[in-house]
């Protein structure tokens, strides 16, 4: 496979995927997505091509990470884009199989357990989440053969996840993080934003304000429960936001303080180098918004 295609290489089975693979130069990444690409995706491919020969995108809607009554349905199908998005960023096969050629069987059988980490935060919120986004991301990994697979900050939770998953497992692929991308405004990307209104976008600009608090909380050497509180005065009155939860987490997501709007286990001290990060979900209007943020402590 060359690795200076003009156009990505378009494939929807299994059986293409593995000659493909059998042609593709080492090392190779898979960038894995549910389509509807955008600036985020872009950064990750980018990165994906500096480190790696030859760049895999996979494009497939997950239904197993879709609980009842979220957007499923309402997720934007956008391929031509998403294509051309691909081949602009460098590369050089895309595997987009239907749900027929990911599940034959209609569900899968067999699904990886997260283990408690799948149950807090994002987990609580949404139930068997974590166990659809780590079965599918295992099959991606065994089909694309790939050596690194590249994954965003913004969700931390699940990049958390699935590098417990390739530890415990012993998957022979190494994970990357790539930094959050964000809009003008502050707001992380997300193929969710086009959802929002011009006034629930206005409304979205709290959650990073919230981060940025919390940032400058920590910065000043506040400890973690004032950084914690820092950060939900931001949040406090905001009209048109319905806080899900607001926590700050040790790197491995253990509570430094009580969180908001969710149960904690144990509170844990804060770590040598002082790492944490600060994590927020809400819902505006009709629509789920996740962010996060690192920030920096002063050891206690």
């Amino acid at each position: 496979m060359s690795i200076l295609r003009a156009t990505p290489e378009v494939v929807r089975t299994r059986t293409e995927l593995a000659a493909a693979r059998h042609r593709a130069v080492p090392p190779v990444a898979v960038v894995m997505t549910l389509g509807a690409l955008h600036d985020g995706h872009a950064a990750l491919l980018r990165a994906a091509r500096q480190g790696a020969s030859t760049v895999i995108v996979t494009i497939f809607v997950n239904p197993l990470q879709f609980g009842p009554g979220e957007d499923l349905d309402r997720y934007p199908r956008t391929f031509d884009a998403d294509l051309a998005l691909c081949a602009g960023a460098g590369a050089d096969l895309v595997f987009a199989p239907a749900r027929e050629e990911m599940y034959p069987r209609g569900e899968s059988l067999v699904r990886v357990d997260p283990g408690p980490l799948g149950g807090v935060l994002e987990g609580a919120s949404r139930p068997g989440h974590f166990s659809g986004v780590l079965t599918a991301v295992l099959k991606l990994l065994n089909l694309t053969r790939a050596d690194h697979a590249y994954f965003g900050d913004k969700d931390y939770q699940q990049l958390t996840l699935v590098r417990a998953m390739v530890d415990d497992l012993a998957v022979p692929v190494r994970i990357r993080a790539v930094p959050t991308v964000r809009e003008p405004d502050g707001l992380a990307r997300s193929s969710r934003n086009r959802h929002l209104s011009d006034r629930e976008r206005l409304a979205a600009r709290v959650l990073p304000a919230a981060l940025r608090a919390g940032a400058d909380a920590a910065a000043a050497g506040a400890p973690p429960d004032k950084v914690l509180r820092a950060a939900a005065g931001a949040v406090a009155g905001a009209r048109g936001l319905d806080l899900d939860y607001l926590a700050l987490t040790d790197p491995h997501l253990r509570p430094l303080a009580e969180p908001v709007g969710t149960s904690a286990g144990p509170i844990v001290p804060v770590p040598a180098g002082g790492a944490g990060r600060l994590l927020v979900a809400a819902r505006v209007g009709g629509t789920r918004l996740i962010d996060n943020t690192e920030i920096l402590l002063t050891p206690r």
